[in-house]
């Protein structure tokens, strides 16, 4: 699924427990890393989080279901871009516009893989 395809998603939905349902589901169905991709461990995350990369296109894994749900919208924000392209986006900002109500430990989480992927 597309970055654009969950931000339309997220945003037809108001109620704050479906929007995490809904990013859960996103986790459920992020497709595996393929075999040969860089894969590193985010560190200053409460979960298990591995952002990977194969060419310009991201992968990853966490072992909580909601924390799965945000790195797959996050490897969908940087699907098919370069490190150079990355660097220059807004993530937060953009993150911050899904309207997803995390608690501080998530987003302490969120910053770090935000600084992974803005560091390639």
């Amino acid at each position: 699924m597309t970055y654009q395809q969950m931000k339309n998603l997220l945003a037809a939905v108001d109620d704050p427990v479906q929007k995490l349902e809904l990013v859960m589901d996103f986790g459920a169905h992020m497709a595996p890393p393929p075999a040969g991709a860089q894969c590193h461990v985010i560190s200053g995350c409460a979960s298990y989080v591995e952002i990977c990369k194969a060419g310009n296109n991201f992968f990853g894994t966490a072992d909580s279901a909601l924390v799965r749900g945000i790195v797959a919208i996050l490897t969908a924000m940087v699907d098919g871009h370069t490190p150079g392209e990355i660097k220059k986006m807004d993530l937060s900002g953009e993150f911050a516009g899904l309207g997803l109500r995390l608690g501080a430990g998530r987003m302490n989480g969120l910053d770090s893989m935000i600084r992974f992927l803005q560091n390639l």
